[in-house]
């Protein structure tokens, strides 16, 4: 088994002041291609520190993967780093410099002399061509590991991870087939409940079952070797079964995604009236690429159930869509949503059973259940559904 590691570098990252998303999507990449990471590391933005991790880790990983610090600043030292472990000098590679110079003559902008130094990698080194941005990466062997150095802004990583990281490693090395892993995502019931009801399910060898809560949904995914794929998907077919009532969608697609080719699929349009979830929903169905007719946003109003119905009703003749979704306002912690269809104007009042959660924690729930209202509707399924926060108090058909 081939042993890759993936090392984080910068202050900002170790420190927690921001997120390292590049960590998690490699994490994933490297999976789906068979190749699982066995290590992952952060240092901060120390020359002596980098030098002792890169030299630690090479004595230990078939391959690392090192992202961050290759920029124009003074903090950046990925590239001193490699050419100290491994023992020799920084070179300047001409033919990048002149890339460089270029991307800043055709923007109309000098360009600081600071920038050389992306241009600059350890004498011996592969450069890795970067065809999005102006720092090369570069690969170093030391330790008989091969170690990859990469940017960090994640739209230049992502495209050197496979355009330039992933075709070398597929010649070089025999990777194994890459796992199956089936996944689908929940709504409205807790982790220790999902879990309580699956876990009795006998599962083939190497196959595991693991959950992910990202609070409002949880994931479950069966994962095994590819050779398991008719046991295992025996298995998923239970487990469809037995979460049938809960189950958003399958796959990584998303809600919104899914709710955009149902809506289209039927030929039918929709428009969106917010309060309390103050243009998230909108948002949300407007990056999956649900065409809404019009969407608004109101500031906190009283409104019986009854009333947030009519209103539906009337906005969605007002547009001329065959659906309205409505979020009323969060009163003495109750909310109401209303959805009117081509068969009539549903809606429920639902009361929050647990004042610990943040206001962004609470839009984010009150937009998944607008949205699962309307994903009940499309399947046929009674609209109104609780949720571990919260309790249905009363419903209508209008």
């Amino acid at each position: 088994m081939i042993r890759v590691e993936m090392l984080s570098t910068g202050d900002e990252v170790l420190h927690g002041q921001i997120i390292d998303t590049n960590a998690a999507w490699l994490a994933d990449t490297l999976f789906q291609q068979g190749l699982p990471m066995t290590s992952r590391a952060t240092v901060g933005d120390s020359l002596s520190a980098l030098v002792e991790a890169l030299t630690e880790r090479s004595r230990i990983a078939d391959v690392l993967i090192v992202n961050g610090g290759l920029g124009p600043t003074s903090d950046d030292l990925s590239a001193q780093a490699a050419a100290n472990a491994c023992g020799v000098q920084l070179e300047l590679q001409p033919a990048w410099l002149e890339k460089i110079e270029a991307f800043f003559a055709s923007r109309g902008r000098p360009m600081a002399a600071s920038n050389r130094k992306q241009a600059e990698i350890p004498a011996g080194s592969e450069l890795i061509d970067n065809p999005v941005g102006t720092a090369c990466g570069f690969a170093v062997t030391l330790n008989d590991c091969w170690i990859f150095f990469t940017p960090g802004v994640p739209s230049e990583f992502k495209v050197m991870v496979e355009q330039q990281i992933l075709p070398r490693l597929k010649a070089r090395f025999a990777l194994p087939e890459p796992p199956l892993c089936l996944r689908l995502t929940t709504f409205g019931r807790g982790e220790s409940d999902l879990a309580a009801e699956l876990e009795p399910l006998p599962l083939p060898k190497g196959v595991v079952m693991g959950y992910r809560s990202s609070a409002p949904i949880i994931e479950i995914k069966l994962t095994g070797p590819a050779a398991q794929r008719v046991a295992m998907e025996q298995v998923w077919q239970q487990v469809r079964l037995q979460l049938a009532e809960c189950t958003l969608f399958e796959g990584t697609q998303g809600l919104p995604a899914l709710l955009a080719q149902q809506l289209n699929a039927r030929q039918l349009t929709l428009t969106v009236s917010e309060r309390f979830s103050a243009g998230l929903l909108l948002w949300q169905l407007l990056s999956g690429g649900v065409a809404c007719r019009a969407g608004e946003v109101l500031p906190d109003g009283e409104e019986t159930l009854s009333q947030l119905a009519q209103r539906a009703q009337a906005r969605a003749k007002a547009q001329q869509a065959s659906l309205a979704l409505l979020v009323g306002s969060l009163q003495d912690e109750q909310l109401g949503f209303a959805l009117h269809t081509p068969d009539g104007t549903y809606g429920q009042q639902v009361k929050f059973n647990n004042q610990r959660h943040t206001v962004k924690t609470r839009q984010e729930l009150v937009a998944m259940m607008a949205m699962n209202m309307l994903r009940r509707w499309l399947h046929g399924m009674d609209v109104s559904t609780g949720h571990g926060w919260v309790d249905v108090v009363e419903t209508l058909k209008a």
